[in-house]
């Protein structure tokens, strides 16, 4: 993933450097033969189309089809389409409301999708309409996710679902594709999150709703501080306090979720110094910005110990230690983790690899895993599109491991919630905007109609706030921990 992404990153920035090239040298044409006055004007109009159609990181084609593999994972349903609206075939098996529902469609912008988002509104008799967005120029094999519309589809439903287009149009026979999931929700959970808001951006809703839940955060996130040196705070000292605030918040705010005190834990390890441990496992990797080499200041908050609260070293032996420590007290029956390949954030990636070794030197292992993606290579837009609406499963390229997808379905009081956990979150909300991307919100605004919840600035507000929660399910068999231990010994 990161691969196609460095590519698209190059293309896209040789064509801006072209067109930069091309427009200055017309502006310095304004300046010699016309008059200089119109100069400034066309710098401020410059940067206002820029601000509005250019300034999205989309790193992709948008004219290239998704390289969904459903084919053998999931099962296929027959469906009819006519006039917009979209029915289960006669011989079709009708799906039952916790089914994930997945439509792969053939989607086509017009010229006006070119200029704004395109996107599907999902309608149907007596219940609150979807809408789900797309990349400007979206044209290629795309993927709805129809999950909790179910009873919408079965014979004798009214007059099934209406998908209609809004700067783009829907074209041939769509497949319809069921996945079905045992109610995790009614199982033990682990969440494990890399840093300190990943487990509310990613699994709020699920671990609000099961039966039981841990979480355990892996790095105290005392990166990226600068704000807090306007306290009069040094470098290293507001890396410190960062961290400590961060802290609270990861083992404080999972109580506004259900989570009791005694079962989210934070580890303390330090911001985008994961990989660095992974790859010299013995060694003690410091933090980057706070001027410590020790977990303890960071788990302060926590109301159980571990084994390696005597030392504090920062190491990789110590994190697998506390992993392990934390699963055989946890024993759930499925762990909440980063996705080992739709999401590159490397703190996300080493986290991964970190529960795996971990599992390795298990007898006890969970039944299943699920996997969240708070990142991708390609965009930081998705999901696309305005808060409370349907995520659709996001741009994919390349071959991935084939993992069931599963989305579960948020009632709308499980998604103000979460909004309010995502409040709490100082890292959401301490920053304000800074005026260029403010100015950029405005102009999309009123341009694009873009419209932003009311809820926080940080655009998380907006992607992590949805109808759905989605993530990818693998189930585990009982030759999953040989093949852990054949990983962890290659």
């Amino acid at each position: 993933m990161s691969f196609r992404k460095e590519s698209f990153l190059k293309r896209h920035r040789r064509k801006k450097r072209v067109a930069l090239a091309i427009w200055g040298c017309l502006l310095v044409a304004v300046g010699l033969w016309a008059e200089p006055v119109w100069v400034l004007p066309l710098l401020g109009l410059s940067w206002a189309v820029h601000e509005i159609w250019f300034a999205d990181h989309v790193f992709y084609a948008p004219n290239a089809d998704y390289t969904y593999r459903f084919d053998g994972l999931l099962d296929a349903v027959s469906v009819a389409f006519s006039g917009g609206r979209l029915m289960l075939g006669d011989d079709a098996v009708p799906p039952d409301e916790n089914d994930t529902l997945l439509l792969e469609v053939t989607l086509r912008s017009d010229w006006m999708g070119r200029l704004f988002d395109p996107s599907v509104r999902i309608e149907a008799e007596g219940t609150e309409a979807d809408c789900q967005t797309f990349e400007r120029g979206a044209s290629g094999v795309r993927v709805l996710n129809l999950t909790g519309f179910a009873g919408f589809l079965r014979a004798g439903q009214g007059s099934g679902l209406s998908l209609r287009g809004k700067h783009c149009r829907l074209e041939g026979l769509p497949r319809l594709w069921r996945a079905v999931h045992p109610d995790y929700r009614q199982k033990r959970l682990l969440v494990v999150a890399p840093h300190a808001d990943d487990a509310e951006l990613a699994a709020f809703g699920l671990y609000s709703q099961a039966e039981e839940a841990w979480i355990v955060t892996l790095t105290a996130g005392e990166t990226e501080s600068g704000h807090y040196r306007r306290f009069g705070l040094n470098s290293a000292e507001a890396a410190r306090f960062k961290g400590r605030l961060r802290s609270w918040d990861s083992v404080a705010i999972p109580r506004w979720g259900g989570i009791p005190a005694e079962r989210a834990v934070q580890l303390g390890y330090f911001g985008l110094q994961l990989p660095a441990m992974q790859s010299a496992p013995a060694e003690v990797i410091a933090s980057r910005d706070a001027d410590i080499c020790d977990t303890r200041p960071f788990r302060s908050f926590n109301h159980i110990g571990l084994s390696s609260d005597q030392n504090g070293l920062p190491s990789w032996k110590n994190l697998l230690s506390d992993l392990r420590e934390i699963i055989l007290a946890a024993k759930p029956d499925a762990i909440v983790l980063p996705h080992p390949q739709i999401d590159p954030h490397p703190d996300h990636v080493a986290a991964h690899y970190a529960v795996s070794e971990a599992l390795a030197e298990l007898a006890w292992q969970p039944a299943a895993l699920i996997y969240y993606a708070n990142h991708l290579s390609g965009t930081d837009r998705w999901p696309m599109g305005e808060a409370h609406c349907g995520i659709a499963p996001p741009p994919l390229f390349e071959e991935y491991a084939p993992f069931v997808p599963w989305a579960l379905r948020l009632e709308k009081s499980c998604q103000i919630d979460k909004a309010l956990a995502l409040g709490m979150m100082h890292d959401l909300t301490a920053v304000p905007l800074s005026l260029k991307k403010r100015c950029r919100c405005v102009l999309q605004r009123l341009v694009l109609r873009r419209r932003h919840p009311p809820y926080g600035e940080n655009d998380y507000f907006r992607k992590a706030v949805r109808r759905h929660e989605l993530f990818w399910v693998e189930e585990r068999s009982e030759h999953s921990h040989d093949l852990l231990l054949d990983q962890k010994e290659a």
